[in-house]
Protein backbone atom coordinates (compact mmCIF):
# COMPACT_ATOMS: atom_id res chain seq x y z
CA UNK A 1 0.00 0.00 0.00
CA UNK A 2 1.19 3.38 -0.92
CA UNK A 3 0.64 5.41 2.05
CA UNK A 4 1.61 9.42 2.29
CA UNK A 5 1.89 11.35 6.14
CA UNK A 6 1.40 14.57 5.84
CA UNK A 7 3.57 15.93 9.14
CA UNK A 8 6.74 14.73 10.46
CA UNK A 9 6.33 15.77 14.26
CA UNK A 10 6.51 12.59 16.57
CA UNK A 11 3.45 11.62 16.19
CA UNK A 12 4.29 11.75 12.20
CA UNK A 13 7.28 10.28 12.15
CA UNK A 14 6.11 7.15 14.99
CA UNK A 15 3.11 6.28 11.99
CA UNK A 16 5.77 6.49 9.47
CA UNK A 17 8.50 4.39 10.83
CA UNK A 18 5.31 1.64 12.09
CA UNK A 19 3.74 1.79 8.35
CA UNK A 20 7.24 1.11 6.81
CA UNK A 21 8.14 -1.38 8.72
CA UNK A 22 4.80 -3.51 8.40
CA UNK A 23 6.16 -2.91 4.61
CA UNK A 24 4.10 -0.42 3.02
CA UNK A 25 5.43 2.39 0.88
CA UNK A 26 5.81 5.55 2.88
CA UNK A 27 6.21 8.63 2.04
CA UNK A 28 6.72 11.50 4.60
CA UNK A 29 6.22 15.28 3.80
CA UNK A 30 7.04 18.40 6.13
CA UNK A 31 7.44 22.07 5.32
CA UNK A 32 10.69 21.67 7.36
CA UNK A 33 13.59 19.43 6.06
CA UNK A 34 14.63 19.40 9.97
CA UNK A 35 11.76 17.71 11.02
CA UNK A 36 12.79 14.53 9.33
CA UNK A 37 15.85 14.30 11.73
CA UNK A 38 13.22 12.45 14.37
CA UNK A 39 12.56 9.63 12.14
CA UNK A 40 14.48 6.44 13.34
CA UNK A 41 18.32 6.20 11.00
CA UNK A 42 16.53 2.45 9.57
CA UNK A 43 13.41 4.41 8.13
CA UNK A 44 13.35 3.73 3.90
CA UNK A 45 10.53 5.50 2.84
CA UNK A 46 10.73 9.11 0.88
CA UNK A 47 11.05 12.42 2.14
CA UNK A 48 9.27 15.27 0.68
CA UNK A 49 9.83 19.13 1.60
CA UNK A 50 7.33 21.75 1.18
CA UNK A 51 3.82 23.11 2.00
CA UNK A 52 1.39 19.75 2.13
CA UNK A 53 -1.46 22.96 0.63
CA UNK A 54 0.68 22.89 -2.25
CA UNK A 55 -0.57 20.84 -5.73
CA UNK A 56 3.11 20.22 -6.73
CA UNK A 57 4.44 18.89 -3.18
CA UNK A 58 1.24 16.80 -3.26
CA UNK A 59 2.07 15.01 -6.63
CA UNK A 60 5.74 14.78 -5.97
CA UNK A 61 4.94 12.69 -3.26
CA UNK A 62 2.59 11.05 -5.08
CA UNK A 63 -0.70 11.86 -3.79
CA UNK A 64 -2.21 11.11 -7.49
CA UNK A 65 -1.29 7.09 -6.98
CA UNK A 66 -1.39 7.04 -3.71
CA UNK A 67 -3.85 4.36 -1.84
CA UNK A 68 -4.58 6.10 1.79
CA UNK A 69 -3.28 9.81 3.20
CA UNK A 70 -2.61 10.76 7.15
CA UNK A 71 -2.44 14.27 7.73
CA UNK A 72 -1.42 14.64 11.34
CA UNK A 73 0.60 18.17 11.49
CA UNK A 74 0.04 20.16 14.79
CA UNK A 75 -2.61 22.42 12.92
CA UNK A 76 -6.32 21.52 12.36
CA UNK A 77 -6.79 23.90 9.99
CA UNK A 78 -4.04 22.53 7.67
CA UNK A 79 -5.53 18.82 8.59
CA UNK A 80 -8.47 20.08 7.02
CA UNK A 81 -7.72 21.12 3.96
CA UNK A 82 -5.13 18.80 3.17
CA UNK A 83 -7.31 16.05 3.95
CA UNK A 84 -10.33 17.67 2.15
CA UNK A 85 -8.03 17.70 -0.79
CA UNK A 86 -7.13 14.65 -0.83
CA UNK A 87 -10.64 13.26 -0.50
CA UNK A 88 -12.49 15.21 -2.46
CA UNK A 89 -9.62 16.57 -5.13
CA UNK A 90 -7.68 13.25 -5.81
CA UNK A 91 -10.15 10.64 -4.38
CA UNK A 92 -7.58 8.83 -2.18
CA UNK A 93 -10.25 6.11 -0.71
CA UNK A 94 -8.35 6.20 2.87
CA UNK A 95 -7.97 9.62 4.23
CA UNK A 96 -7.30 9.83 7.75
CA UNK A 97 -6.63 13.36 10.09
CA UNK A 98 -5.61 14.10 13.37
CA UNK A 99 -7.05 16.38 15.45
CA UNK A 100 -5.24 18.51 17.52
CA UNK A 101 -7.22 20.70 19.59
CA UNK A 102 -10.54 18.74 20.78
CA UNK A 103 -12.34 21.76 20.55
CA UNK A 104 -12.19 21.40 16.59
CA UNK A 105 -13.52 18.29 16.41
CA UNK A 106 -16.88 19.33 15.00
CA UNK A 107 -15.28 20.27 12.17
CA UNK A 108 -13.76 17.53 11.25
CA UNK A 109 -17.19 15.48 11.38
CA UNK A 110 -19.15 18.76 8.79
CA UNK A 111 -16.34 18.02 5.79
CA UNK A 112 -16.84 13.91 6.78
CA UNK A 113 -12.93 13.31 7.75
CA UNK A 114 -12.30 10.14 9.37
CA UNK A 115 -10.29 11.47 12.56
CA UNK A 116 -7.88 10.70 15.68
CA UNK A 117 -7.52 12.50 18.43
CA UNK A 118 -4.50 11.73 20.66
CA UNK A 119 -5.49 14.44 23.19
CA UNK A 120 -9.58 13.28 23.47
CA UNK A 121 -8.41 9.84 23.82
CA UNK A 122 -5.36 9.84 25.98
CA UNK A 123 -7.31 11.90 28.13
CA UNK A 124 -9.84 9.65 28.50
CA UNK A 125 -7.42 6.47 29.03
CA UNK A 126 -5.65 8.08 32.15
CA UNK A 127 -9.11 9.24 33.81
CA UNK A 128 -9.94 5.46 33.25
CA UNK A 129 -6.77 4.46 35.43
CA UNK A 130 -6.74 6.96 37.68
CA UNK A 131 -10.20 6.00 38.59
CA UNK A 132 -8.74 2.34 38.68
CA UNK A 133 -11.78 0.94 36.67
CA UNK A 134 -12.43 -2.46 36.75
CA UNK A 135 -12.90 -2.36 33.50
CA UNK A 136 -10.19 -2.00 30.85
CA UNK A 137 -10.46 -0.25 27.31
CA UNK A 138 -8.54 -2.41 24.90
CA UNK A 139 -9.86 -0.90 21.74
CA UNK A 140 -11.99 2.22 20.41
CA UNK A 141 -13.81 2.72 17.64
CA UNK A 142 -14.15 6.75 16.18
CA UNK A 143 -13.52 8.87 19.17
CA UNK A 144 -14.24 6.61 22.00
CA UNK A 145 -17.99 6.72 21.20
CA UNK A 146 -17.79 3.05 21.00
CA UNK A 147 -15.35 1.00 22.75
CA UNK A 148 -14.13 -2.70 23.48
CA UNK A 149 -13.81 -3.73 27.35
CA UNK A 150 -12.43 -6.10 29.25
CA UNK A 151 -13.81 -7.26 32.68
CA UNK A 152 -12.76 -10.04 35.11
CA UNK A 153 -15.59 -11.35 37.04
CA UNK A 154 -15.60 -11.30 40.16
CA UNK A 155 -16.42 -13.73 43.13
CA UNK A 156 -19.83 -11.69 43.69
CA UNK A 157 -20.95 -13.16 40.26
CA UNK A 158 -19.86 -16.21 40.54
CA UNK A 159 -22.94 -18.89 39.36
CA UNK A 160 -24.97 -16.11 37.82
CA UNK A 161 -26.40 -15.79 34.20
CA UNK A 162 -24.40 -14.06 31.85
CA UNK A 163 -27.77 -12.21 30.97
CA UNK A 164 -28.08 -10.86 34.27
CA UNK A 165 -25.16 -8.50 33.75
CA UNK A 166 -25.17 -7.52 30.29
CA UNK A 167 -28.85 -6.16 28.67
CA UNK A 168 -29.40 -3.62 26.22
CA UNK A 169 -26.42 -1.14 27.05
CA UNK A 170 -23.67 -3.10 25.91
CA UNK A 171 -22.78 -6.34 23.71
CA UNK A 172 -20.67 -9.31 25.02
CA UNK A 173 -18.00 -9.76 22.49
CA UNK A 174 -16.30 -12.96 23.71
CA UNK A 175 -15.83 -14.95 27.10
CA UNK A 176 -12.49 -16.20 27.85
CA UNK A 177 -12.22 -19.40 30.51
CA UNK A 178 -9.04 -21.06 31.37
CA UNK A 179 -7.54 -19.57 28.18
CA UNK A 180 -9.68 -20.37 25.66
CA UNK A 181 -12.04 -17.81 24.38
CA UNK A 182 -15.32 -18.42 22.70
CA UNK A 183 -19.02 -16.63 21.77
CA UNK A 184 -21.34 -16.72 25.01
CA UNK A 185 -24.63 -18.19 24.61
CA UNK A 186 -27.30 -16.38 25.97
CA UNK A 187 -27.89 -18.98 28.83
CA UNK A 188 -24.41 -18.67 29.38
CA UNK A 189 -23.52 -19.14 33.45
CA UNK A 190 -20.06 -16.77 34.70
CA UNK A 191 -17.19 -17.86 36.84
CA UNK A 192 -15.15 -16.10 39.37
CA UNK A 193 -11.99 -15.18 37.23
CA UNK A 194 -13.94 -15.63 33.42
CA UNK A 195 -12.63 -12.57 31.22
CA UNK A 196 -15.12 -10.76 29.35
CA UNK A 197 -14.71 -8.56 26.27
CA UNK A 198 -17.56 -6.51 26.00
CA UNK A 199 -18.48 -3.92 23.25
CA UNK A 200 -20.44 -0.39 24.96
CA UNK A 201 -20.44 3.27 24.92
CA UNK A 202 -19.32 5.04 27.72
CA UNK A 203 -22.91 5.47 29.06
CA UNK A 204 -23.35 2.04 28.82
CA UNK A 205 -19.58 1.25 30.31
CA UNK A 206 -20.72 3.34 33.50
CA UNK A 207 -24.05 1.25 33.88
CA UNK A 208 -21.97 -1.89 33.70
CA UNK A 209 -19.72 -0.46 36.42
CA UNK A 210 -22.49 0.28 38.55
CA UNK A 211 -23.73 -3.29 38.16
CA UNK A 212 -20.74 -5.15 39.55
CA UNK A 213 -20.16 -2.25 42.42
CA UNK A 214 -23.86 -3.27 43.80
CA UNK A 215 -23.30 -7.06 43.23
CA UNK A 216 -19.39 -6.53 45.36
CA UNK A 217 -21.28 -4.35 47.59
CA UNK A 218 -24.24 -6.67 48.44
CA UNK A 219 -22.09 -9.85 48.96
CA UNK A 220 -20.41 -8.36 51.56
Amino acid sequence: MKVIVVGCGRFGAELAYRLFKSGHEVTVVDYSPVSFSVLPTDFGGRLVDGEATSQDVLVRAGIETADALAVVTNSDALNLVVGRIAREVYHIPNVVARNYDPHASSLYELFGLQVVSAASWGAQRMEEILGQSSLRRVFSAGQGEVAVYEITIPEAWHGKPLMKLVNSFCSVVAITRGGRAHIPQPDQILEAGDLLSISATAEGAVQLQKRLTVSSQEEH
